[in-house]
Parts: C-alpha cells; sequence; structure tokens
C-alpha cells in the first residue's frame, strides 16, 4: 500500500526521505499558521522559534507538497525519521488532496499531515496567535539547533513561489520580519 505524506512547511522544500512523486496540492479547510513554537529546530525552550501548523477553518485551503512513498522500507524509514523530526507536532491526521486539475474530486485520499493542536496539555509548544509585529521580532530573533528562524520563514516563503503559491500570512510576516530587520 502507497503512503501519502503532505508537506505545508520546511517538507515544502526539505523533505529529507526517499520518495517516489511529488505532488503540489491543496487541503480544504485548513490554513497555514505559525503558531506552533520550536524548541528543537529553529528555537530553543528559553526563546521559542515560531513555525507553521494548520488551524482549521471551514472555507480555506493550504497548498503545499504530497510525496509518495511507495517501497515498504522506505515508508518505514520514513516514518521513523518524521516522528523525530515532528515530534513537537502532537497529532496526525488523514486527509485528501486536491489539485488544480482535480479541484472537486480529490487526486490522492487519506494523506497523513503532522498538526500541532492547540492543547496545552498533550502541545506544550504551541503559542497560538499574536500581532504580526511581534511575531515578526520573535522570527527574527529566534534561533536553534536548525538555524535561525528567519530562515525558516524566507524558504517556506520561497519554496511556496517556486510552486506559484501566494499565502497571505507567510508574505505579511516575511514583509513584517524585514522591516525589523530594517529598525536594528
Amino acid at each position: 500500500m502507497v503512503m501519502w505524506v503532505f508537506g505545508y512547511g520546511s517538507l515544502v522544500w526539505n523533505p529529507g526521505f526517499a520518495y517516489d512523486a511529488r505532488l503540489v496540492g491543496f487541503v480544504r479547510d485548513y490554513r497555514r499558521v505559525f503558531y506552533q513554537g520550536s524548541t528543537d529546530h529553529r528555537g530553543t525552550p528559553e526563546f521559542p522559534g515560531r513555525t507553521v501548523t494548520l488551524e482549521h477553518q471551514p472555507g480555506s485551503t493550504c497548498w503545499g507538497v504530497a510525496y509518495k512513498i511507495s517501497r515498504e522500507q522506505d515508508k518505514q524509514t520514513a516514518l521513523e525519521y518524521l516522528e523525530v523530526r515532528e515530534k513537537q507536532y502532537d497529532e496526525k491526521v488523514y486527509l485528501d488532496l486536491y489539485t488544480d486539475s482535480s479541484p472537486k474530486i480529490p487526486e490522492v485520499q487519506n494523506m497523513m499531515v503532522y498538526l500541532a493542536t492547540t492543547n496545552k496539555e498533550a502541545n506544550q509548544n504551541y503559542l497560538g496567535p499574536a500581532p504580526l509585529e511581534e511575531m515578526a521580532k520573535q522570527i527574527y530573533l529566534a534561533e536553534g539547533p536548525t538555524g535561525p528562524n528567519k530562515e525558516y520563514l524566507f524558504k517556506l516563503e520561497d519554496a511556496l513561489n517556486k510552486i506559484g503559491v501566494v499565502d497571505q500570512h507567510v508574505q505579511d510576516l516575511a514583509t513584517a520580519v524585514r522591516k525589523y530587520a530594517e529598525t536594528i
């Protein structure tokens, strides 16, 4: 049985596992938001960075990339890798992927998606919404073992642009981070 994994953050530009096919598409009724704290990749426990998660919002869409993994060994390796990489995301859900060529009927069904919930007991790193300028300052200043938080934001912005996606939340934050950089 084939496994599909949906990337809407760093998986868009850096999956980190072997896959057979890559398909650009979107999930319905979710939007991408910088509400998840990162204390292990793009920040520290003392100063968490902000990474994206999906927030349920009827009528919204979130574009990203789905990866098809067919071989058993590749599936096992990918799952082991993702369980470590995505360990601060407390829920796995299975969603359908739609594409430009198939906007009404799912191109892929039951695709695995990691997301961070608002449940502070299960997800101690959930930060939630904040004013744009506050999030921009935090993203500009945070840095973790994987690198600066602003690098994550700019790489996401670039990766989305390369697949023809404009995400207003990502664009607004990237603009705000650049403005903040000019003030210091």
